[in-house]
């Protein structure tokens, strides 16, 4: 029997330092809804193996361990205290595919994957315990940030409909299911008809889940995809032939990896901040819909999470899709559900905690594997590509001025050229056309406020006119 919360308190824990410790059926209680979605979104976990396969050279038993491991760290969040369900740091891949495509697959590419994500980890980690990562999010350029945003959007849209890209090798499902997927999620009269239909309202829960399902199905039916060979039991990652892949057998790079990694390292937590703040918003609106839990949303004991989650991969199973700190998708889809009251979800913590231990028992479900196993493809091409229009919308609406735009739009196309270099030229440039184009002159800036105290002075002087005519 789950600790039953109080109104208007937190959901119980129990305190270890930083930390707040919460076990389901111990601290929440199980919940069915989300059990489901896990048993079905696990599936998008499982779409890092076909990169795990192709980047790193891992064989398929091997890539599925890595799941496994990845499946634990998402555990961490909700284990202790952070009240995102997270996922990667999706707009990050396309960057960290082109970094990545500067090694050899094997040993060279999970050595650069190794630098990668320890720094991520390093960054995290200082940003988060001196709180310098709010000031340096902010210290950066508008333009840049958005422009970084664009583009890691336009290489993800690009990856998919290249040529040769998977959009051209399975066009029936992928269309299908990216048109399905996007009106679920994004139409505004959808989201009309999801007040008062209930079938919409249950595709609108689901999220991504009933564009990915039919895309499979068409997949199959126009045999774009083989059928799945269903086998039954349990699954048997390969644990030992995983070891191959680590930073203790393959042996450390020299400093030169560990340069060329840090600009996009640094791209990837510009972009994890951002899905923090995302999160916070998310986990602010359901609070002040439900006042019968407390939700903190410490954004410190986030960032150290989040770095825990990106050492722990760094050593035991280097990830192409790095630790991100919210799976934005699945968040606000059981955000929507945590609004409609405590009867459907009793805690923030009770939906995530229950949607990935429900993801990390289904990895072992040898029936449900081998189903999703020949179009784990779908999974991850809609996952990008849902990425790429969610990354174009945010960061355009970020833009203020045609300036903005210009900058923002040169380094966005600089940042998605194919090439390992791309993210340190995008920085550069967008750094050069900034300080150029947008930053203002000492005597402007002196001119500028000099004219919004006379508009003031001018204003008061109005209005005080008025109040004297108006006694």
């Amino acid at each position: 029997m789950a600790l039953v919360r109080k109104d208007g308190q937190e959901q119980p824990y129990w305190p270890a330092g930083p930390f707040k410790i919460r076990l389901p059926f111990i601290h929440y209680r199980w919940e069915i809804p989300e059990m489901i979605q896990g048993l079905f979104m696990f599936v998008v976990s499982l779409a890092m193996i076909p990169l795990l396969e192709q980047y790193l050279g891992m064989p398929y038993e091997a890539a599925l361990a890595f799941c496994v491991i990845a499946g634990i760290l998402y555990l961490l969040p909700s284990l202790l205290g952070v009240p995102l369900v997270p996922g990667w740091i999706t707009p990050a891949i396309p960057i960290v595919l082109l970094y990545l495509q500067a090694f050899e697959p094997g040993p060279k590419a999970v050595q650069a994957m190794f630098v990668l994500q320890i720094e991520v980890f390093v960054i995290f980690i200082v940003l988060g315990l001196t709180g310098f990562g709010a000031r340096l999010v902010n210290f950066i350029p508008n333009s840049l940030k958005a422009g970084i945003i664009i583009g890691a959007g336009i290489a993800a849209l690009m990856g998919e409909i290249k040529v040769g890209g998977r959009i051209e090798a399975t066009p029936i499902s992928l269309v299908i299911g990216a048109i399905i997927s996007a009106y679920v999620l994004f139409s505004v009269s959808f989201k009309y008809t999801a007040k008062y239909n209930r079938l919409a309202k249950i595709l609108a829960n689901l999220g991504m889940v009933s564009g990915m399902l039919i895309a499979m199905i068409i997949g199959w039916v126009v045999g774009e995809y083989p059928l799945p060979n269903i086998e039954w039991g349990i699954t048997s990652p390969d644990f030992a032939g995983m070891t191959d892949y680590l930073i203790f057998n393959v042996g450390m790079p020299d400093i030169s990896v560990f340069l060329l990694a840090f600009p996009t390292a640094m791209i990837a937590y510009v972009i994890a901040f951002g899905d923090i703040l995302v999160g916070q918003a998310l986990s602010e609106r359901v609070d002040s819909i439900r006042p019968d839990e407390k939700i903190e949303t410490n954004i410190t004991r986030i960032h150290i999470v989040t770095g825990i989650r990106n050492g722990v991969h760094a050593l035991f199973a280097p990830w192409p899709g790095l630790a991100g700190p919210i799976w934005t998708a699945a968040h606000a889809t059981l955000a929507e559900r945590y609004a409609l009251g405590r009867k459907s979800m009793d805690s923030i913590y009770s939906g995530g905690g229950t949607f990935w231990w429900t993801g990390l028992i289904a990895v072992f479900m040898l029936p449900l594997v081998t189903l999703f196993k020949p179009v784990l493809p779908i999974a991850l091409s809609l996952t990008l590509i849902l990425t790429a229009y969610i990354c174009i919308m945010v960061g355009i609406e970020q833009l203020k001025n045609s300036v903005e735009r210009g900058v923002a739009g040169i380094v966005a196309v600089t940042l998605a050229m194919p090439s390992a270099q791309s993210t340190i030229y995008a920085i550069v440039i967008g750094i050069v056309l900034y300080i150029l184009l947008e930053r203002k002159s000492a005597k402007q800036k002196k001119a500028e406020q000099e004219h919004s105290v006379v508009e003031h002075a001018v204003a008061d002087s109005n209005v005080n006119t008025v109040d004297q005519d108006n006694p």
